[in-house]
């Protein structure tokens, strides 16, 4: 028996005595009432009820007190387990309610059978490791993690709570795990498979805009997933023949001097990676490729809600209900290494109808059939 099944035996035992005392009280009381004899003389009623009252309500009482006790806040907090939760940015909520409503429908109520313990590091890359211990030292019963950056964080942390990642594109190439097949170390989770996903994407901008053939690429040099993203769209660029103009960006003074130039002048389309950076510049980005009338495509659908062309990846709510499966295997006692790595159950093409107009770009019919969402 797990530790866990142990700590839960006792609980129940603790419930099931409670009730047992109730059950020995009444009993007692229905035998006292019967008609039996101390010395040869048969009790009478009032000698019947003196020594119900001394004898039964005692057990009763005892039964009672420990029904209080195992349904008190204290003895109900000690059986909750415990989720901590980092996140680069509560701008990824909808991975957080796909899994508070994933868990919700595997019968964990938060709250009341499950509490929820979330670090929210607001894109800080420098924020990560702190967060990280501060959560180690809550002790939970496993920790969510959404995004390569604050997964390694979370990992260097503990080598013993479990551990659920999410959104990270290669997680093995990022050394966040041994294999797809087994960790073999104390995570699991789901891949956003956003890395060998890119080359995918390179392939639809060519398809909505085919006069796309010089490319901006702009790659966060500090972050080891969008530096191996880039090489995917390195290599399916050449096998597609389409020029890739790659801008290395270190910080946000980068990103500032490149939206200053005329990106026009060299390239045809901008091709954003998964990346905690460029992500925090995205309005601006997003707000320069309208201006140039160039086609933007990125990884994220709520990035084209805000007016990119096109994304092409996993849905942030899905990846939350996903997790949350694994999650609860986890708190069922099994082990995150026993757990394979997953992608997700399917991929989402959003494309924006309203930004399309704009930049004077008509969308071939038979991109429009396949979209899974068109934003207008």
């Amino acid at each position: 028996m797990t530790m866990k099944g142990v700590i839960l035996a006792i609980k129940t035992t603790r419930y099931w005595g409670a009730f047992f005392g109730l059950f020995a009280g009444e009993r007692e009381f229905g035998r006292r009432n019967s008609r039996w004899l101390i010395g040869g003389e048969k009790m009478n009623r009032n000698v019947k009820q003196i020594n119900f009252g001394r004898r039964v309500w005692p057990v009763v009482f005892l039964g009672v007190a420990g029904m209080i006790c195992a349904c008190s806040p204290a003895g109900a907090a000690a059986s909750i387990p415990t989720v901590g939760v980092l996140t680069p940015g509560l701008t990824y909520d909808p991975v957080l309610n796909g899994l508070r409503k994933g868990l919700e429908k595997l019968g964990y109520k938060e709250g009341r059978t499950l509490e929820f313990v979330v670090e929210d590091s607001k894109r800080s890359l420098l924020d990560f490791a702190p967060r990280a211990a501060k959560l180690v030292e809550a002790k939970p019963d496993v920790l969510f993690t959404v995004g390569t950056a604050t997964t390694l964080a979370v990992k260097r942390a503990t080598g013993t709570i479990p551990i659920v990642f999410t959104l990270v594109g290669d997680p093995v190439q990022t050394g966040v795990i041994a294999d797809f097949a087994s960790s073999g170390n104390n995570l699991t989770g789901v891949s956003s498979y956003a890395a060998p996903l890119s080359g995918k994407r390179l392939e639809l901008l060519t398809e909505i805009a085919p006069k796309a053939k010089n490319v901006l690429l702009i790659v966060a040099a500090e972050e080891s997933a969008a530096r191996i993203s880039a090489r995917f769209v390195e290599e399916a660029a050449k096998k597609m023949g389409v020029q890739l103009h790659r801008r290395d960006v270190a910080g946000a003074g980068d990103i500032i001097k490149l939206l200053n130039e005329k990106l026009s002048e060299a390239a045809d389309a901008i091709f954003l990676l998964q990346s905690l950076l460029v992500m925090d510049h995205v309005d601006a980005i997003v707000k320069k490729a309208k201006q140039e009338r160039l086609p933007l495509i990125v990884n994220e659908q709520a990035v084209v809600e805000k007016g990119a062309l096109a994304s092409y990846g996993g849905d942030f709510r899905l990846f939350g209900l996903q997790a949350a499966k694994l999650v609860a295997k986890v708190l069922e006692g099994s082990k995150p290494s026993d757990i394979p790595i997953e992608t997700p159950d399917r991929f989402v093409l959003t494309i924006n109808l309203n930004t399309a107009k704009a930049i004077g770009l008509k969308i071939p019919r038979k991109v429009l059939e396949r979209a899974d969402k068109l934003v207008e």
